[in-house]
């Protein structure tokens, strides 16, 4: 049992979540995850981040009794030790410390009927882990971000996944020019407020690829450097524009029901 706020534990985990938590988590290969659900998804996933240590408190492992531990390095810890480790105003008791995927987007495959997100310059946490989250709920094969996008892995994103960060996998820093080459032919559609053709109105033979632009900036179709199909929902009330999560929760639903139907 870990009493002490000066443990070499907190230091580290306080570490990777910190001002430069981003560095600390590219460097030693970690990233960390609070709470109930990704605690499950840490334990019991084969494909996703796999498990380092669990930090506990005795609430918090109550609140997982019912699955195998028995594997499974867990460092239990009091309450104010666990809430020092925390970046949350109510933390549930469960910090898993886990390892950052090595998955290379070389090694992604189009199958005939993949979804791809990408995801250009993307810098909020909560639209990241939400778009994440809706992505693993529709379906979609893989979800990519650009270089200067938000880290996938800081404690804000993770939370907002709420543990889909282990069903789906993700590929950061890759260039669109990169994703182009290594997809080419494949459908790539560009959810843009000037756009003219409707989501509604595209039809999928095949793959594809959905992009979703900076949520202040968007992005230029031709500053992708390739041809893309630029595409807008219809909105029948007086909402000026959506939310970028909100869109991209939209699109990927249409994309997903069209792919399968």
């Amino acid at each position: 049992m870990i009493e002490s706020l000066h443990s070499p534990h907190v230091a580290r985990v306080k570490a990777l979540i910190g001002s430069k938590g981003a560095r600390e988590r590219r460097e030693q290969g970690l990233f960390v995850a609070e709470g109930v659900q990704c605690a499950r998804e840490a334990l019991t996933s084969e494909s996703g981040p796999q498990l380092k240590i669990l930090y506990a408190t005795e609430n918090g492992l109550s609140k997982i009794s019912e699955l195998d531990l028995d594997s499974v390095e867990i460092v239990e810890v009091t309450d104010a030790v666990l809430r020092a480790m925390s970046d949350t105003v109510s933390p549930q008791g469960l910090i898993s410390l886990c390892y950052k995927p090595e998955a290379k987007f070389a090694d992604l495959k189009a199958t005939g009927s993949s979804t791809f997100i990408y995801l250009h310059e993307i810098q909020d946490p909560g639209n990241a882990g939400t778009i994440l989250r809706t992505a693993d709920a529709m379906g979609i094969s893989a979800v990519i971000t650009s270089p200067d996008s938000v880290d996938m892995y800081s404690p804000k994103v993770v939370r907002a996944t709420a543990g889909s960060l282990w069903n789906i996998p993700v590929f950061e820093g890759v260039t669109f020019d990169r994703v182009d080459k290594q997809f080419t032919g494949i459908q790539k559609f560009l959810l843009s407020s000037h756009a003219s053709t409707s989501i509604l109105d595209i039809s999928i033979p095949g793959d594809c690829i959905a992009i979703f632009g900076n949520e202040a900036r968007g992005v230029d179709a031709s500053a992708l450097g390739v041809s893309v199909t630029e595409v807008t929902i219809p909105m029948a009330g007086r909402a000026e524009s959506l939310n970028l999560s909100a869109a991209a929760s939209i699109v990927m639903f249409t994309l997903s029901s069209k792919v399968a139907g």
